[in-house]
């Protein structure tokens, strides 16, 4: 599969290199062109760099993980070439300090974005993992997997996630409709918080157990 990572940051450029690994083709796309040339370099031969318009035609899955301060000024720029694809949000609506969310409890931020992305199909995954995990590329823990969440309205688009997911080695576990990203995003700040504020590290996740 064509995967644009858009962003190079700590999160974009360790999934980005685990799904080339995996061998997907990755497309990475960043505001500094130069960023995004040394994380498809760093992601091996299944990698290269793309401004964000041309990496959004050539794929087949977009992951957004870019800071959500950045989502306004980002999305206008591919817009239009996002119609009819699937859009993986990754990103959470963190305040500066990383202790609290500045949307909560009627909206969230994959809902905002889908908002801004007609006839795009939305999926919140991803954000309640660290990036440090996603980096050593073991999506487990005491030989458990770590459970990634997933929600979106779109049937298909669940789905494909969801197989993404898995074959990542993750467990992955529906939670139904977009607007379950509410409940997604502040699992995200207590992430950090277990992990950053209590001081249990960034080798942490959480297992949904049935």
């Amino acid at each position: 599969m064509r995967i644009a990572i858009i962003g190079s940051g700590n999160i974009g450029k360790s999934l980005g290199t685990w799904l080339s690994k995996l061998g997907h083709e990755v497309i990475f796309s960043a505001n500094n062109q130069q960023h995004a040339e040394e994380a498809a370099n760093q992601a091996g031969k299944n990698a290269r760099a793309a401004n964000s318009i041309t990496a959004v035609m050539d794929a087949e899955m977009i992951l957004l993980a870019i800071p959500y301060s950045a989502v306004k000024e980002v999305l206008p720029q591919i817009k239009s070439p996002l119609k009819g694809k699937i859009l993986i949000d990754v990103t959470n609506p963190l305040s500066e300090d990383y202790s609290s969310l500045k949307l909560g409890t009627t909206t969230s931020a994959a809902e905002e974005i889908a908002k801004m992305l007609p006839g795009t199909f939305v999926v919140k995954a991803f954000n309640t993992v660290f990036a440090q995990v996603y980096a050593s590329q073991n999506p487990r823990i005491n030989d458990r997997a770590i459970s990634v969440f997933y929600a979106g309205d779109d049937e298909q688009a669940r789905k494909k996630t969801a197989d993404l997911i898995t074959q990542m080695g993750f467990d992955a576990v529906d939670c139904g409709p977009l607007k379950s990203a509410r409940n997604l995003e502040p699992m995200a700040l207590m992430n950090i918080m277990l992990g950053y504020g209590l001081k249990n590290g960034t080798s942490i996740g959480f297992s949904f157990l049935r």
